[in-house]
This record gives C-alpha cells, structure tokens and sequence, in this order.
C-alpha cells in the first residue's frame, strides 16, 4: 500500500508529509527515499519529500510495483485522477489531504520564491513576481481543493486546526493510519512534530507559517481582489472573508 500526502502548496504539506512518513515508520514500513533508489523511480518521485507530481495512471503505475511488497508514503500536490480513486477504492492507496486559507498560501509562495531569487537559487515559485500572478497560481490549487473535497474516504486537514487544534488533529491522523495511540513510538512522534516544538527545524515547520499573515501584508485593494476572488470558497473552506 502506499500512503499519499497531498497538499496545498505552502500550506503545511511538508510539515504532514513528514509527520505521516515518521509515523508510518513505527510500523517499520519502507523508506520512500529508499523505495525511489531501489526501483529506480528517480524519474517519477523527487529527491525531497518524493513528491510523485501529477496523479496519472503511469506514475501511479510505477511506484504500485514496490508497492505490491511493500508500504511507504509519498507526496503530491496535484488533484485526483480516475487513476487516483481506483487504487484508493482497492485499498492500494490511503490519502491524506491538507489545506490552508489560500491569502496566506499565495503570500507564502510569493515570499519563499522571492527569498530563493535574492540568494541566486531560484524555486518552483520564483517565478510568482507580483500579485496578479501568485493570485492566478493560487486559484488553480482552490480548484484542486475542491475536487479533493469531493472525493470518498480522504483525511481532510486544514494547517489551522492542526496548529491550534493538534491534540485532536494528531489523534484523527493516527486513527486514519489505523496506528496504536498509546504506542510510545507513536506518541514519541506525534510529540516531535508538535507545533512549537518543531520550529526552526527545516522539513517540520515553514518560515512565517502564521494564521491570517495576509491581512497585514496586503493592501486594501488587494484584499478587496481576493475577496472578490475566493467569496464562493472561503466560507466552505471554514474562513472569514
């Protein structure tokens, strides 16, 4: 089985990704890092976080071979496929989900991709040089949210409940793992990615990742845009405008 981790850009999904993968490896399943040396899937999962891209029938194809021998966790931030919902209704993948008010994603993006510009190493967002572009990028994974809202049997997080809400959220995402809460390997790592405790530690947290960050950042005009943009989203998605 494969557990796939996928999320909004900047919106948490390294921070679940790895919080998944370290609690999958108490049950002493296969290191995705391993599984894409081994295999040789260098062309289908990253090197970070063995993010599988596009959700296609091919690419799930490839990494459903180790998978027959093996379970292990992989990322993703693309929307589902037909692909997706047959290996999920077989019971060959087990699908974590999580979001975040999409102002605040956007804002994110822009910033982690203008940072990366100003040391000479330009990332999958340095390219978002204004507004107006970060704002149609942004649109494109609401899109993606909301096909993922629609699907059977997917953990749906958002990074809010999960940063003030985490006893609860933690305990969700080990019940939907089918984990033993009261194993102390399970509870020694549901501890180690506690917000908090995870600061300031590359691949458990992310820079700025604070709730509503958007409202002091942008204009009034800009808000007022965004308004306009996402009214139909926001309140399904459980924000304010």
């Amino acid at each position: 089985m494969i557990v796939l981790s996928v999320g909004m850009p900047r919106a948490g999904s390294g921070w679940h990704y790895n919080l998944i993968h370290d609690l999958m490896e108490t049950t002493g399943c296969a290191d995705a890092r391993d599984i894409r040396e081994r295999y040789r899937l260098q062309k289908i999962l990253t090197e970070v976080n063995c993010n599988i891209g596009v959700l296609s029938a091919r690419r799930l194809g490839l990494v459903m071979i180790p998978a027959l021998m093996n379970t292990f966790v992989i990322k993703a931030h693309a929307g589902p496929t037909a692909a997706s919902r047959l290996l999920a209704g077989l019971g060959m993948l087990r699908i974590t989900y999580i979001y975040r008010d999409p102002r605040d994603a956007m804002l994110s993006a822009y910033d982690f991709g203008q940072r990366a510009l100003t040391k000479g190493r330009p990332n999958a967002f340095s390219h978002l040089s204004d507004f107006e572009k970060s704002v149609d990028f942004m649109m494109e994974y609401v899109r993606i949210w909301e096909k993922w809202m629609k699907e059977r049997n997917v953990l749906i997080a958002r990074y809010e409940d999960l940063l003030t809400n985490y006893e609860v959220e933690s305990a969700k995402l080990v019940d939907y793992l089918k984990l033993d809460r009261t194993s102390p390997q399970v509870q020694a790592v549901v501890e180690k990615y506690r917000p908090g405790a995870a600061e300031g530690q590359q691949g458990l947290h992310f820079f700025k990742g604070k709730i509503g960050r958007f409202r002091e950042s942008y204009s009034e005009e800009q808000k007022s845009l965004l308004k306009q943009k996402l009214s139909a989203h926001l309140p399904r998605m459980g924000y304010a405008e």
